[in-house]
């Protein structure tokens, strides 16, 4: 109850407000009767004092300091009976009440100090039981409307017409997930503000309010949790007064029942996904032998076989993040589920999906260009907003353009190999598009030791000490398969005679062991010089 509304309680009839009239909007949640001369220390906010004043009437200054500690404390009010012992009430002690916004007022004389707390009690209680009547009525409504099928959206719509104001639902990331078309008008400045390089950091506390600039409008958020975390935020356009207690419980029984109805809507969609995840990887692992399967499957997470794919792999950058295994994975996931949340903004055509530490983002195309003017700077943007939200960063690695599903099995490989070179690198917060290996990087990956074994049984008799200090064998058998094997080419190539040519080229054959005429062995050789820069 306010103080205005104290004052009408029958007991209190006939009392007269003297100075603070300001501040008879301050909620009285306590009624205390007291006389002694330490009542200071004993008072607690939004209490209201009732006192005949008697340790008082010696040393009325004292009523300054009383008056000045309630102020202080945040107390309701103070009531005087100025008719038993302090006849009246000095001015001092009524402009200070005046300037500090604290009601002071007048006692009848009539009834007692204990029937004044008595009855102002019983009226304070009954109003608080009469709320949480309200409270519960208002619960069971908002419950009906979910266990009836109507929805989150009807609810919303149902808690707007209660308390007169516009609701919208934020996720936990401040993003608008339910909201009527009316509303657009108030989430367009947040939606700006979310696309933009600031951020909303909403504090962790149940309720609080804040204004933007660009509409001058404010907003009064409250915290819609469950079991797990925070779920989101019930957003109301315009200001709550924290004492205005019947639209506050109205507003909190609607964030109770959200906060069943988001933990409901959670397990469904971690089922789904886990169901989405295991048909995609299990997919990419070729462990679908029919294609009708595939297919069939593939429509049930609205994937189109005759559809241009592009696949992207992602993976956090850093060291190891402190805290189990359990942990960690808990915060991976919270940034992936923060990907997916951010791609609805973009309203591309895109599928995600999660495993272990990596997530794989598939990208609807219609034609390739999309991949330098749509996909990338999406990825641009996705690091930045990561970055700034969680304080980490990640990379990916880009495919080739897969022209149906399918082929998506391949451009999962390629968008893997493609992160694995960034990492290689040595890069991080980078963007590797798929490029295929030459020879040389093909070669480079495989252990030293079978490089030599394989050099040496290639060339034989020529990767002997002798022949690599006197390269003029390996030379000449180099410059004839870099001629296409024409003799005429290779004699003039190297400043010397057919003929001599010819005589090296069968000390060659004699030393390998190996005609030069066949395929396979100019190949082996072919490879084996490769090898030998890279021994080298």
């Amino acid at each position: 109850m306010k103080v205005e509304e104290v004052l009408k309680v029958p007991a209190l009839r006939g009392s007269q407000i003297i100075g603070g009239h300001s501040g008879i909007n301050r909620e009285v949640l306590h009624v205390n009767m007291m006389d002694a001369p330490d009542i200071i220390s004993f008072l607690k906010p939004s209490e209201l004092l009732v006192t005949t004043a008697y340790h008082l009437k010696d040393q009325p200054s004292l009523l300054l300091e009383l008056i000045d500690e309630m102020a202080n404390k945040e107390c309701a009010a103070l009531g005087i009976k100025t008719k038993r012992f302090l006849n009246e009430i000095p001015q001092e002690a009524i402009d200070l009440a005046n300037k500090r916004c604290f009601p002071v007022f007048e006692l009848p004389n009539e009834a007692s100090l204990g029937d004044i707390v008595n009855h102002t009690l019983s009226h304070i209680l009954d109003k608080r039981t009469n709320e949480l009547q309200y409270a519960i009525d208002t619960h069971k409504k908002f419950t009906n409307h979910i266990l009836s099928g109507k929805g989150i959206p009807q609810l919303l719509k149902s808690l707007s017409a209660m308390i007169g104001s516009p609701v919208i639902l934020l996720d936990q990331y401040a993003k608008p997930i339910y909201y009527t078309k009316s509303d657009e008008k108030y989430i367009k400045p947040i939606n700006d503000f979310n696309s933009s390089d600031d951020y909303f950091f909403f504090p962790n506390t149940p309720f609080f309010m804040f204004s933007l600039l660009r509409n001058k409008e404010t907003y009064s958020v409250f915290s819609v949790y469950t079991h797990e975390k925070k779920a989101g935020f019930l957003l109301v356009v315009g200001e709550i007064i924290p004492n205005d207690h019947s639209t506050i419980l109205t507003i909190e029984q609607a964030t109770n029942v959200l906060s069943f109805e988001l933990t409901k809507e959670n397990v469904l969609n971690q089922h789904y996904k886990r169901v989405k995840n295991d048909f995609f990887y299990h997919f990419v692992d070729g462990e679908y032998s029919s294609q009708d399967e595939i297919v069939n499957r593939a429509k049930e997470f609205n994937l189109r076989n005759e559809q241009k794919y592009l696949c992207v792999t992602g993976e956090l950058d850093g060291g190891e993040v402190i805290g189990s295994y359990t942990q960690i994975q808990l915060k991976i996931d919270t940034i992936y589920e923060f990907i997916e949340d951010e791609f609805k903004s973009f309203s591309f055509p895109s599928h995600l999906f999660t495993k272990g530490k990596t997530c794989t983002l598939l990208f609807e195309l219609v034609d390739v260009t999309q991949v330098k003017t749509v996909v990338l700077p999406i990825l641009e943007t996705i690091q930045k907003k990561i970055n700034s939200q969680f304080s980490r960063t990640i990379s990916f690695g880009i495919s080739n353009v897969s022209l149906n599903f399918f082929n998506v099995k391949n451009a999962y490989k390629e968008a893997g190999d493609a992160l694995d070179i960034g990492k290689h690198s040595g890069k991080s917060t980078f963007i590797q598009t798929y490029r295929t290996k030459d020879i040389m990087e093909l070669l480079r990956s495989i252990p030293r030791q079978d490089l030599k074994d394989f050099y040496n049984n290639a060339l034989g008799g020529l990767s002997a000490r002798e022949y690599i200090d006197d390269p003029t064998l390996l030379q000449t058998l180099y410059v004839y398969l870099e001629t296409h094997c024409q003799i005429s080419e290779t004699s003039k190539r190297l400043f010397v005679h057919r003929n001599t040519v010819v005589y090296r080229l069968e000390k060659c054959e004699e030393l390998l062991g190996k005609s030069l005429n066949d395929s396979e062995t100019t190949l082996q050789i072919r490879l084996a010089y490769q090898i030998k820069n890279i021994l080298e």
